[in-house]
């Protein structure tokens, strides 16, 4: 395996090879098709290889594959980012640099937001996933302001040490870090919207104070959308609160500093992008101090894709993804309680998970306090039953245009029986 949650290590059994997908299917290389809830993890917004976005990396491909020059299509592609980014006349970008991952968009963002203010520290939440360089992949520790733990092997205590994990959703944490750490904290690094833990939905005016704080203390607001960025909505989870849509009362007069993007931007194609104010962006080489370089950053296939994908994006496509996932969400929470068993559905946007606890989950601390053994048994039916759910209780369902109502139906036809296995599982021996 080359992704490690890809390998099945929560569910078990053996990780189905897709050979190829279609729409709303994924088929094995044993020749089974799946309705497929993952969608690449995000990127298949339109659906598996939509016929003009193909067509697309086609034509770029027949042009060349990679120059290590700049091309149109790049800037094409930033022009199109920052103007989605723009509600009501207020714009939340105004300089966008591509890179290839979503790793590297945030690892590029920490540098840029520590070169801005000359900091060393960075605020995250538990439970948030930024990728995985060293020292975004510190875990909580205990206490307010915990200085973090190296969450993986390879990774020196002293960079996980400039790494502040905080409980999400909690503000009062927010101020004693500030308050303990004065003029030391760069930035605070949020994702818009959880999606790492099962979906953890910001309360309203999270973000909104959050852009506050920063302001007030000299730090920059880092906003995490390579998950929500163009999947949840046009502009992403900054643009339904702008438009007022999320957020509650006040949260549409804030913008972030600096916002990450992956997943839909690049079409299903290796690409991610950063992008913020003009004064901060304008910090990266080659006009500022702040290096960065790649030499397939804004590869000519990967723009071409992801221009395809945000020009065939419109409000049709936001609107069937948002009524499949509703038609999801509805048929979910019916199975279980038809058979009388609380799970709480957490829902952002489109985005949705399943928790097997009563209660709303607000942070990891709640994500993790669930019978989430229960979910091997709910994946295995539905894996039995031709439906590909995520590999695992902490990641959200994705699905996109091309599931129809006729594959909705299938996916709810096989929701009851899923519930009961679950229902009737028993917790793995200690």
């Amino acid at each position: 395996m080359n992704s490690p949650v890809r390998a099945y290590g929560s569910v078990g059994g053996t990780p189905r090879f897709v050979s190829r997908a279609a729409g709303a299917h994924v088929t094995d290389v044993a020749g089974r098709s799946y309705v497929d809830l993952v969608c690449s993890w995000g990127p298949a917004l339109l659906g598996h290889a939509h016929p003009e976005v193909v067509a697309a990396v086609q034509e770029a491909a027949s042009r060349g594959l990679s120059f290590g020059a700049p091309t149109h299509g790049e800037t094409e592609l930033a022009e199109a980012i920052v103007a989605r980014l723009d509600v009501g006349g207020r714009r939340a970008l105004e300089r966008v640099r591509l890179v290839s991952t979503g790793t590297e968009a945030t690892m590029t963002a920490i540098r840029l937001a520590r070169g801005a203010t000359d900091r060393p520290l960075v605020v995250k939440f538990a439970g948030h996933y930024h990728g995985h360089s060293d020292g975004l992949l510190a875990e909580a520790g205990s206490g307010v302001a915990t200085q973090g733990l190296p969450g993986s092997a390879g990774i020196p205590a002293e960079v996980a040490a400039q790494t502040l994990v905080l409980p999400y959703n909690d503000l009062g944490a927010v101020d004693a870090a500030f308050a303990a750490h004065p003029g030391r904290i760069a930035a605070v690094i949020t994702e818009a919207a959880g999606a790492n833990a099962g979906v953890l939905r910001p309360r309203d005016g999270f973000n909104a104070a959050l852009a506050a704080r920063t302001r007030e203390h000299g730090a920059l607001l880092i906003l995490d959308e390579v998950l929500t960025g163009f999947r949840v909505g046009p502009a992403g989870w900054w643009g339904r609160e702008a438009a007022g849509l999320e957020g509650g009362e006040g949260a549409t007069s804030w913008t972030p500093d600096l916002v990450t993007f992956g997943k839909v931007v690049g079409g299903g194609m290796p690409l991610a992008a950063i992008g913020g104010r003009r004064d901060v962006m304008e910090l990266l080489a080659p006009l500022g101090p702040v290096y960065q370089a790649g030499t397939l950053s804004g590869n000519p296939l990967a723009v071409a894709a992801g221009l395809a994908t945000l020009r065939l994006a419109d409000d049709a496509v936001y609107a069937r993804v948002d009524a499949a996932s509703g038609a999801v969400q509805a048929g979910l929470a019916d199975a279980f309680a038809a058979l009388g068993h609380p799970v709480t559905i957490s829902r952002a946007g489109s985005l949705f998970s399943l928790a097997f606890r009563d209660g709303v989950v607000r942070d990891y601390d709640d994500a993790r306090d669930q019978d989430g053994w229960r979910y091997r048994a709910f994946f295995a039916s539905m894996l039995e039953q031709g439906i590909s759910l995520p590999p695992s209780v902490f990641e959200a369902w994705f699905l996109s245009a091309a599931h129809d109502d006729a594959t909705i139906d299938t996916i709810l036809a096989a929701l009851p029986r899923a519930a009961r296995a679950a229902v009737e599982a028993r917790p793995p021996a200690v």
